[in-house]
């Protein structure tokens, strides 16, 4: 073959490749409901950061991101990558769609700054690691700086310190012969398996494996909850229906002293009551800590055609910089350890909250039955229990046959 010949194949060899290698694609789903989207940016940034990457990220409307994922994958058409949160992890781990990146993230520079207990969460129950955490929020007590302060309390490290200050704080502040202020603001209705968990599931051995909430610690525990409200009635007599809008209207209205939530109330809390509002990890309860953490992370799909590529992105969203960009609009919290040092959206007291809880931080079970604990059978048996209809022996009971038939 004459040299001229050979050296025009091989450039031509030399231009097919890096052809490919800008060709080289990553498919990327996210869901943001805010107007604020930063991922435009994220992407340029990242593309001049890797040349011969593209990344094409989509957003999909969140009531039918799963929907749409789940038929992308049965179609064949899955992305090469996706946000996803735990509940969705069985499933997608059952259909073999994540490739597994516990070997990626053991050898990647920035999981050092990654916060503590956070890959844990995250990990499957087969033992892999197929997510890696991008964004999240963890529970914690709310508390009325100003009434702590006025009675000469401090924010509750146990559920005696706690039940002792909410029957404290329980009074008639202006003298008409009727209680105005309850110590705690508890969700009895749709989403207060949380608050119940804090001051159960803490409990030692006391889970939603077979027979534990039935125990005696199990059952104590729910009646303990019980006890604040007919007993020492240190919640709203609204408290059995009450929802998320009823409890935090109440703790800015100044008619509870305390209440459960996570970060994303928090700027809300300081518009309504500025200092007077504060934060502190659930007290302990029965010889441990339970709160619910919130997620949110990114995977990689089995199908990918591009892993390498899409691990560089994915592994971008989650480090030092790019995670803050990411999360000043989302408005939870960066995963990593350096963003959260110098975090602005949200007051230093609640980051510390968040921080200080995420130890101990706990999901549900990621079981098909958890759906119909959270919507229907925690809320309407707490209710009951709660207004006497049904013994707290009886609702954790109704809870056990769920998970354990």
């Amino acid at each position: 073959m004459p040299k001229l010949v050979s050296v025009a194949l091989a450039l031509g060899l030399l231009a097919g490749t890096a052809a490919a290698q800008a060709d080289e694609t990553v498919r990327f789903w996210y869901h943001f409901d805010n107007a604020d989207n930063p991922m435009t940016e994220l992407v340029a940034k990242f593309e001049a950061e890797n040349p011969g990457i593209k990344i094409e990220a989509e957003n999909i409307p969140w009531n039918s991101y799963y929907d749409n994922l789940y038929t992308s994958i049965v179609a064949g058409n899955a992305p090469d990558a996706a946000m996803v949160k735990m509940f969705a992890q069985p499933r997608l781990v059952e259909m073999g769609a994540l490739e597994p990146i516990g070997d990626r993230i053991d050898a990647w520079e920035g999981k050092a700054d990654l916060q503590d207990n956070l890959l844990n969460l995250a990990q499957a129950s087969d033992g892999n690691s197929y997510y890696l955490p991008v964004q999240y929020v963890v529970l914690y007590l709310y508390y009325r700086q100003d009434m702590f302060e006025e009675l000469g309390l401090e924010a509750p490290k146990t559920c005696d310190d706690f039940r002792d200050a909410a029957i404290k704080l329980t009074r008639d502040t202006d003298g008409d012969g009727q209680t105005d202020v309850y110590g705690f603001g508890f969700r009895g209705g749709k989403g207060g398996h949380d608050h119940w968990g804090s001051l159960v599931l803490s409990r030692s051995g006391v889970d939603f494996s077979k027979d534990s909430l039935g125990s005696e610690a199990g059952v104590a525990g729910s009646q303990w909850v019980v006890d604040l409200f007919q007993k020492d009635k240190v919640f709203p007599p609204s408290a059995p229906n009450d929802g998320f809008k009823e409890v935090t209207g109440a703790f800015k209205a100044g008619k509870t002293a305390m209440t459960i939530h996570h970060i994303g109330s928090s700027n809300g809390m300081v518009e309504a009551l500025g200092d007077a509002v504060s934060a502190a990890p659930v007290p302990e309860c029965g010889g441990g800590h339970w709160t619910a953490f919130g997620d949110e992370s990114t995977a990689i799909f089995s199908s990918a055609q591009n892993k390498d590529a899409a691990w560089k992105w994915i592994s971008f969203l989650s480090s030092e910089g790019n995670n803050k960009e990411f999360n000043m609009a989302t408005g939870q919290l960066p995963v990593t350890k350096s963003d959260s040092e110098n975090w602005t959206l949200h007051e230093k007291r609640f980051v510390d909250a968040t921080v200080g809880s995420l130890p101990f931080a706990n999901l549900l079970p990621n079981t098909p039955e958890t759906s119909d604990f959270v919507n229907t059978v925690w809320p309407v048996n707490m209710q009951r229990a709660l207004t006497g209809e049904i013994t707290a022996e009886q609702m954790n009971a109704e809870i056990n046959k769920l998970y354990n038939p």
